[in-house]
């Protein structure tokens, strides 16, 4: 398996499959039941990820995606059964809403030790047909496990978190993260990523599972983006265009 890739064990049936080396530094996690494997997020794409899904499962895997940005579709290509919310079939099926040279400005945006066989100039944005098409409130059975997919919009329109309620995991994506937020992109909405942090901040959590940079954070950072949210809204900026917001150890930029 290449080096590229950081393998950690949550528990048993559950591994973090990071990309460290990268300033994305993506977290993917793979959820292992009787019958099937779960693989939440794909990364950038630029080493094969099914390897080191392969090295840990030997079940069929689905791939499901928190949301079609290029940093969490980069693997798809390499599965056969993948799965992206209704809202974002177009993006990974011919209608990706970032032009290719960008995709590849923020791959490289900073120094990076890539694997020896990754070539920039090669790369591609992956685009194929979804097998599976989520929707809030699926339940995807593994056998033995359930995630629940919780549609939480504002950072891109299918944004969705998958919630293991026997365990209390919450795999957050991009909503729930140590670092800066992002809700200022043409298909953001400040709005509605409030609203979808509310929502998680009801369910019964024990431990966050995060799209990016730290793996290990507080529940209670739920709490702490909440509050954050909340004090840009009563200023009158939850609006795009207003700015970068510093609430310590979690920015919000709209």
């Amino acid at each position: 398996m290449s080096d590229w890739f950081t393998v950690e064990k949550i528990d048993a049936q559950t591994f973090a499959i990071s990309e460290y080396k990268h300033w994305e530094e993506t977290h993917c996690y793979l959820l292992c039941g009787r019958e099937m494997a779960l693989l939440i997020d794909t990364g950038l794409g630029v080493a094969n990820i099914k390897n080191a899904v392969e090295n840990l499962a030997s079940m069929p895997v689905v791939a499901a995606v928190t949301h079609a940005h290029w940093d969490h579709i980069g693997g798809l290509r390499h599965f056969d059964n993948i799965a992206v919310h209704e809202l974002e079939k177009d993006w990974i099926s011919g209608h990706f809403p970032l032009p290719l040279q960008a995709v590849k400005d923020n791959l490289a945006k900073y120094p990076c030790d890539f694997p020896a066989d990754f070539d920039i100039e090669n790369y591609q944005i992956f685009q194929g047909m979804p097998q599976k098409i989520l929707r809030d409130g699926d339940l995807l059975d593994l056998g033995g496990r359930q995630i629940q997919v919780v549609h939480t919009p504002g950072h891109s329109p299918g944004h969705c978190c998958f919630y293991e309620a026997e365990r209390g995991y919450l795999f957050s994506g991009d909503l729930v993260y140590k670092g800066c937020l992002y809700a200022f992109y043409p298909t953001t909405d400040p709005q509605l990523f409030y609203d979808s942090v509310k929502r998680v901040r009801k369910l019964h959590v024990t431990r966050i599972l995060p799209g990016h940079h730290q793996l290990n954070i507080p529940v209670s950072m739920i709490d702490e983006i909440e509050a954050g949210f909340a004090q840009i809204e009563r200023s009158g900026k939850l609006r795009q265009g207003s700015g970068l917001f510093d609430f310590g150890e979690v920015q919000v930029q709209i």
